[in-house]
């Protein structure tokens, strides 16, 4: 008996793991050999290509493409409309199956409504894009990106709020209070 729920428009192929308490939506379809963790939850009209892995607890909304090559961490959201890329010149008379560019998005990263991640660039861990942005290199962890090309404007907590550094590099988060370090251009949680 399967532990998770898919609506009955749903199409899932063969050779897909999907964690228990996971929910997939209205007219999505879910190709050959997908992993999708536990407890997420996959909006209508989405497309989620062969071979791509979700962690725990991603969150995709209406009309998301995951295409073949793309990881997603833990506790990932997925805006509405967003796509990922996974060919850096395509041709629709050349195939290029089989040369697809690999894209990582770490844990608890988040991205906007409408981006677009162009494949072969890594996002790091919490890193927040804006909607709209259009990334065309890899992002590191915390970072707030916006814009076409996607562009640093600043840096994120965990919980979702811009963080604001002293002139010592310390910053903690409006809402939990969890404390953060600037140092070298790189941004990591202080675990006290």
């Amino acid at each position: 008996m399967k532990e998770y729920y898919a609506h009955e428009t749903a199409f899932i192929d063969e050779g897909c793991e999907i964690g228990k308490g996971t929910k997939i939506w209205h007219f999505s379809h879910i190709m050959s050999n997908c992993r999708l963790g536990k407890e997420c939850n996959i909006g209508q009209n989405v497309v989620v290509s062969p071979e791509v892995v979700l962690g725990n607890n991603v969150k995709v909304q209406n009309n998301v493409s995951i295409y073949t090559g793309v990881t997603c961490a833990d506790d990932v959201f997925l805006g509405p409309s967003m796509v990922f890329t996974n060919v850096t010149n395509p041709r629709s008379a050349v195939n290029r199956r089989g040369q697809y560019s690999k894209t990582h998005v770490g844990k608890g990263v988040s991205i906007g409504a409408n981006a677009t991640i162009v494949c072969g660039h890594d996002i790091g861990e919490f890193a927040f894009i804006g909607a709209g942005a259009v990334v065309t290199k890899s992002i590191p962890a915390y970072a707030l990106v916006v814009g076409n090309p996607a562009r640093q404007i600043g840096w994120m907590s965990e919980y979702g709020h811009k963080l604001v550094f002293d002139s010592s590099g310390l910053a903690e988060c409006a809402e939990s209070g969890q404390k953060y370090q600037l140092k070298h251009g790189i941004v990591s949680r202080v675990v006290e």
